[in-house]
């Protein structure tokens, strides 16, 4: 029987010094494809704004969206842990409501932890979530809901000041009881010094290889999702390219009558 990973298991992990593997998922399909090939972590992240609503950004996901994608991937996952991430505007607004919130995430939705951005000013949020037995995983850095704040998806971190802040807010939040911090688009320098001060994991996307895991968009790193190449990302298949070559080869069997044949038909 395989072990379940819990919160508890990655911090046993980084203390092991294994590395902990991550990658999002939103349906049931790639849900169980994920947990049979042994990832740790699936995350479900908000990036299904993206990859399968077609928004531009991640601010227009809502929480029913979410709560939908989270019990789909439910249904596929037995071993690995399942963390959702909460939408823009569901946890900013007060404690109330991002207990409300991330409560539903876990019972309508069966997350079994939540994920929310930001440092200092989520702390309180943090600890609160955690003292009612929601567990929560941080992240730090580039912060895709606060793009329009940002100006740009560039790299954070870099000047000298903000490299501080992220450090510090990474204490802080484990401090207020986070299990994980995502550090994403942060120079792999800061990533390792933040890594080496916590206690808890460090997840990197766009982090270098000192973190203590690493997550990718999984339509990233399919090459589903081809309309854009980040540096960060490794392609470790090009299905975009497949599945137009196996559509196209599909319409030319229908148009010519090749499709069904005697094996399909009854």
């Amino acid at each position: 029987m395989t072990t379940k990973i819990r919160v508890t298991t990655l911090k046993m992990m980084k203390s092991k010094g294994e590395k902990i593997s991550a990658l999002t998922a939103y349906d049931y399909t790639f849900g169980y494809l994920l947990d049979e090939a042994g990832i740790d972590v699936i995350l479900v992240g908000d990036s299904c704004g993206n990859v399968c609503a077609g928004y531009e950004t991640t601010l227009p996901v809502t929480l029913d969206e979410m709560i939908y994608h989270v019990r789909s991937v439910r249904r596929g996952v037995q071993r690995a842990l399942l963390v959702a991430d909460m939408p823009f505007m569901t946890y900013q607004e007060s404690l109330e409501q991002a207990i409300h919130n991330a409560g539903h995430l876990m019972k309508e939705g069966g997350a079994e932890a939540v994920k929310l951005e930001g440092g200092a000013p989520v702390c309180e949020t943090v600890r609160r979530l955690v003292e009612i037995g929601i567990p929560v995983m941080g992240h730090l850095g580039f912060t895709p809901q606060s793009v329009h704040v940002f100006g740009s998806y560039g790299v954070r971190g870099v000047e000298s000041r903000e490299s501080e802040r992220i450090k510090q807010d990474a204490l802080a939040l484990q401090e207020a009881g986070a299990f994980a911090l995502v550090l994403e688009k942060v120079p792999a320098a800061l990533a390792q010094e933040v890594t080496q001060m916590l206690q808890i994991p460090t997840i990197g996307i766009g982090a270098g290889v000192h973190c203590d895991g690493q997550i990718l968009v999984l339509y990233d790193m399919l090459g589903l999702y081809d309309k854009v190449k980040f540096k960060f990302v490794r392609r470790y298949a090009d299905l975009a390219a497949e599945i137009r070559t196996a559509v196209k080869q599909y319409c030319e069997d229908v148009q010519q009558s090749k499709f069904p044949g005697e094996q399909e038909s009854f």
